[in-house]
């Protein structure tokens, strides 16, 4: 085993938008683990947009990552030293060791993964975070009945993608949004959405007027801005709304709400949920999602990083809307 690793610190705090300046790459030495602790070498780490959030220095739901310090992130990996009986040399993990190549734990929040029937870095994606993200808001918020019609935004992107999905085996119409032509082409035709709109054309409106002729009942929101807004002027009465995200705000953009008396007039419910405030219904969500990955009814793409180094542009390529699916770093050769 190598005597160092990598792994990648916030540097300075961004002053809009992210830049690779914001983090430092490190080499630092690996370190000796005490009684009750294992080893881990991570396997692929995820990059998603909350990390934005958590590099500001403002009041959140979590506390801001701190500076000079690895970057908040999960990671899957396999144990390669262990003083935690709980836990074998070899076992695969899923964990939240950060932006490095190794991590140390004492087993907190450690999980064991089973990948037999589903790759290990799909408990990243569709069987991790993102997944149980998006069948929280569907089941728990939205409640999507047969026959309604659910839009969601970010639609090519790890959580929306599920969203769709897990919409459509509860027999919904599915509208996507998503920027530009290959996103929207996945969209519909891979992941089997009804329809998606490219925001990216403009016309938001009179596309999802042609999308949604029978209004909508229900929004997964990632992203916030214009498409929110004129998805609020196009909504049923009693609509429920699952507020995940405000991603075109995160550098600062506007988040004007124009349409916010739809809210009243039409009766709607939002609520906003971070998903790590939910775990009594993890096991539920996760063995749902599972199943379908390994059954392959529930479809998903990676856009993966090639090492650590990569990490940064592709954070910041994320929040440009530049990957397809779920971003994640290779930590391995």
């Amino acid at each position: 085993m190598n005597a160092q690793y990598q792994r990648i610190v916030l540097a300075s705090r961004p002053s809009g938008e992210v830049t690779p300046e914001n983090f430092r790459l490190e080499t630092v030495p690996v370190p000796t683990i005490a009684d009750g602790q294992v080893l881990i070498r991570n396997h692929f780490l995820s990059l998603d947009p909350y990390m934005r959030v958590r590099m500001d220095d403002v009041k959140n739901y979590a506390a801001p990552q701190a500076l000079n310090e690895t970057m908040i992130g999960g990671t899957v990996g396999e144990i390669v030293a262990s003083n935690n009986p709980q836990f074998q040399i070899g076992d695969k993990v899923i964990g939240m060791m950060g932006w490095a190549e190794m991590g140390v734990s004492d087993g907190t929040l450690l999980r064991k993964l089973d990948t037999t029937h589903i790759p290990l870095s799909a408990y990243l994606g569709a069987v991790g975070m993102p997944g149980m993200t998006a069948w929280y808001g569907l089941t728990q918020i939205m409640q999507a009945k047969e026959g309604e019609t659910i839009v969601v935004s970010a639609a090519s992107g790890a959580v929306g993608s599920v969203v769709g999905q897990l919409a459509k085996l509860r027999g919904c119409r599915a509208v996507g949004i998503a920027g530009g032509a290959e996103k929207c082409a996945y969209v519909v035709n891979e992941l089997g959405f009804d329809a998606c709109i490219d925001y990216k054309v403009g016309n938001l409106e009179d596309q999802l007027a042609a999308a949604t002729p029978n209004g909508i009942d229900a929004i997964f929101e990632n992203v916030g801005g214009a498409s929110f807004d004129a998805c609020l002027a196009r909504v049923n009465p009693f609509a429920r709304i699952a507020l995940c995200g405000m991603i075109a705000g995160y550098d600062g953009g506007d988040m004007s709400i124009h349409n916010a008396r739809m809210l009243l007039s039409m009766r709607v419910t939002l609520r906003g949920f971070i998903i790590s405030e939910h775990l009594d219904l993890w096991p539920q969500g996760l063995r749902e999602l599972g199943i379908l990955v390994a059954q392959n009814k529930l479809k998903f793409r990676e856009s993966i990083a090639p090492n650590l180094a990569a990490a940064p542009e592709a954070f910041i390529g994320l929040l440009k809307g530049k990957n397809l699916g779920k971003q994640l770093v290779r930590l391995i050769p």
